[in-house]
């Protein structure tokens, strides 16, 4: 999940086909004189994004002491920032990581990727490669991407379901292999998302679309990144979507289509520290919450006194980005 850049400063096929064959994010070309004719060649070689350093969307700045941070924090929000620091470094990573502040560093080797993945427990936003050997920086991207973020999934009690009349819904089909356990994020609140199993799971009656999570009725949110949710009707082919498994560690997927047809739904109703929530969901024996043990449950064997494992999240969305402010969603 965490993005992977490549910094050049001269064209170098190689290098330039192993990170595009590693699945690297972006590649920033430090060539002024000559950044447009290499980012050319870049093209021909494959679609990625390509940046050229000096350019305004990029700043690289360097910290000196704690009075830099609320400027680099700041400038996190407007920039794709580049953080460089003197003496120390994990200590001005942890406090800008603190304050939410999304910045890249430069690391050369498997130590300093792991330092720059792990600290705080949750690692810098963005991580920029100088390797020019191409075996060398196919294992770095690989060991950075191999990395796992995870998000925290609590247990909910089911209080009611209830059948529904027909309505419409979304499969979200991706251009990912989905296993036992992995799902995505639903929910008709965005305080608490239930996680809704993928058709992975094998049966007598139909086969199986390991791709695919029925997710629920178009109104929905879906958790699509870490910080971000959409509506289930806003989902289109290309977007990205968040792959969530039962130990509540997340990948990035892809979606490849949505479909919407109309199907009949079942309200499910569970509670959390007192708490009421809810998701909607078409009533087949092939749609699965997930239980503690990672055992998925279909929706037509749910019962009161059942529970299943939902993220709850604090706080409001304006446009799928989580805000502070008093709703109440019902």
């Amino acid at each position: 999940m965490k993005k992977v850049w490549l910094w050049i400063e001269t064209f170098d096929k190689n290098q330039i086909t192993a990170a595009l064959e590693s699945g690297i994010d972006a590649i920033v070309v430090n060539n002024e004189k000559d950044g447009d004719k290499i980012a050319a060649k870049i093209k021909e070689l494959g679609l990625i994004d390509i940046y050229t350093y000096p350019s305004e969307n990029i700043k690289i700045y360097k910290y000196r002491d704690k009075k830099d941070e609320e400027t680099i924090v700041k400038l996190s929000t407007e920039k794709n920032l580049i953080l460089e620091t003197e003496s120390w470094q994990i200590i001005p990573w942890e406090n800008l990581i603190a304050k939410n502040a999304k910045f890249y560093v430069f690391v050369s080797n498997e130590d300093e990727v792991v330092q720059a993945l792990t600290v705080l427990e949750k690692g810098v936003f963005g991580i920029i490669l100088k390797e020019k050997n191409p075996v060398k920086l196919k294992q770095l991207v690989t060991r950075i991407k191999s990395t796992k973020a995870k998000t925290c999934l609590s247990e909910a009690e089911i209080v009611s379901v209830k059948t529904l009349p027909s309505g419409d819904r979304v499969c979200v089909d991706t251009c990912n292999i989905m296993t036992l356990g992995e799902g995505m994020l639903i929910g008709n609140s965005s305080n608490c998302l239930f996680l809704v199993h993928s058709e992975s799971i094998e049966n007598p009656y139909c086969d199986t679309r390991p791709f695919r999570v029925n997710a629920g009725a178009v109104h929905a949110y879906i958790k699509v990144s870490k910080e971000k949710t959409k509506y289930l009707s806003e989902i289109k082919s290309g977007d990205k979507v968040l792959i969530v498994n039962a130990n509540g560690e997340i990948r990035e997927g892809i979606a490849g289509r949505s479909k919407i047809e109309e199907r009949p739904l079942v309200l499910i109703t569970a509670k959390k520290d007192n708490s009421e929530f809810s998701v909607i969901l078409q009533n087949a024996e092939t749609i699965n919450l997930v239980k503690k043990d990672k055992t998925p449950v279909s929706v037509t064997k749910l019962k009161k006194g059942d529970k299943v494992l939902v993220e709850i999240n604090s706080g409001a969305r304006h446009f799928g980005i989580k805000i502070e402010e008093n709703i109440v969603e019902r």
